[in-house]
């Protein structure tokens, strides 16, 4: 009989421990979140519903009005941001958290038609500041977000 206790108590410890909860994701400079590097659309969602406060709800705009315009769509999260590409012609756009705003890079910026207001020290990039109190020119936004997705991408 003590055979069978030892041998019954061996088994009962060999179970693996149960998993901790996911850590919340830790908020980075600015409020941007800390998310890991990852391919397909779960990375983005996980960024997204870490960003903090108003942003969030823009996050979630943004990442639909994309979705809904791009065929084709690939989403990744690279460099703790958001970027959204066309399957074999690269990245066209990225978001990132920033104090006071979130800013979408269009890294052929210089291409669209009219032109992203915020300049970039890199020639072709533009961006556009999006600011908790700014009315988002959702027409405006999806031109841009059409214009960039049918131009060649980064390849990063």
């Amino acid at each position: 009989m003590a055979n069978k206790t030892s041998i019954k108590s061996a088994a009962v410890a060999k179970k693996p421990a149960a998993k901790p909860a996911a850590a919340k994701p830790v908020l980075l400079a600015g409020g941007n979140p800390q998310i890991p590097k990852g391919d397909g659309d779960a990375p983005v969602q996980a960024y997204i519903a870490a960003m903090p406060g108003w942003k969030r709800d823009v996050g979630r705009r943004l990442d639909a009005l994309i979705e809904r315009n791009v065929p084709n769509l690939r989403k990744a999260v690279k460099w703790n941001s958001p970027f959204y590409g066309v399957e074999g012609q690269g990245w066209f756009l990225n978001f990132h958290c920033f104090t006071k705003y979130i800013k979408l890079a269009f890294f052929r910026g210089t291409s669209l038609h009219p032109v992203p207001p915020g300049e970039s020290k890199h020639k072709d990039v533009r961006y556009l500041d999006i600011r908790e109190d700014d009315q988002l020119d959702e027409a405006q936004l999806t031109d841009w977000v059409k214009q960039a997705s049918q131009l060649p991408g980064e390849r990063m």
